[in-house]
């Protein structure tokens, strides 16, 4: 899912707002490193607290708060650029009425891409549908980056395209691709369940 770039709202910018604005990015950077990258929410009464102390819009705090739990997403993107070739998979792992399958992995230049696809038999159990979609993390053990790049689904089957980088390499054989369950989106609400898959 490609970001769009971000432009300057306005050419207006009063100089002396540099050092506040300057201590609001230390600020930032000191709440990140005290919360080790899990910055939770306030609770509403302490946002109503300090809406009131400090003459602002409970609203206006509660987006703030919320902006400050989505840092990742603002985290440059790689885009796979340049495809050299497909590696096979084919491992598929069933549980709970769903199939699970990594057919093959895409390498680029740049990263790789590996789909995971979910099937299920709908006359079964009508209530799963994309209203009740699985959210998953994929983590491969490394120094890899890996994001969802894009999920898209029908009744019966859905898909999810993550972003691996730096790529993976050609030989995969004996790495874990781990596939974390969580029931919202944004790594929210662990369900405990992961699909564990060894090319």
């Amino acid at each position: 899912m490609k970001r769009i770039q971000f432009e300057r709202p306005t050419e207006y910018y009063d100089e002396q707002l540099l050092p506040i604005d300057e201590q609001i990015c230390a600020l930032l950077q000191q709440r990140k490193k005290i919360s080790n990258h899990n910055p939770g929410y306030p609770p509403f009464e302490y946002i109503e607290r300090w809406a009131n102390l400090y003459g602002l819009y409970e609203d206006y705090l509660k987006s703030v708060f919320g902006t400050l739990r989505s840092e990742e997403l603002y985290k440059p993107q790689i885009e796979p650029n340049g495809f050299r070739m497909h590696i096979p998979v084919l491992k598929s792992i069933e549980n709970d009425g769903y199939l699970y399958t990594v057919t093959s992995v895409r390498q680029y230049e740049n990263a790789s891409v590996i789909t995971l696809t979910a099937d299920w038999d709908v006359t079964i159990d009508s209530s799963t549908n994309l209203h009740n979609r699985r959210h998953f993390d994929l983590q491969i053990e490394g120094d890899y980056d890996c994001r969802m790049d894009r999920w898209e689904g029908n009744s019966g089957d859905s898909s999810y395209h993550f972003v691996v980088s730096p790529p993976l390499p050609d030989e995969i054989s004996g790495m874990e691709f781990r596939f974390v369950e969580y029931r919202r989106p944004f790594k929210e609400q662990p369900t405990g369940y992961e699909i564990r898959m060894i090319p």
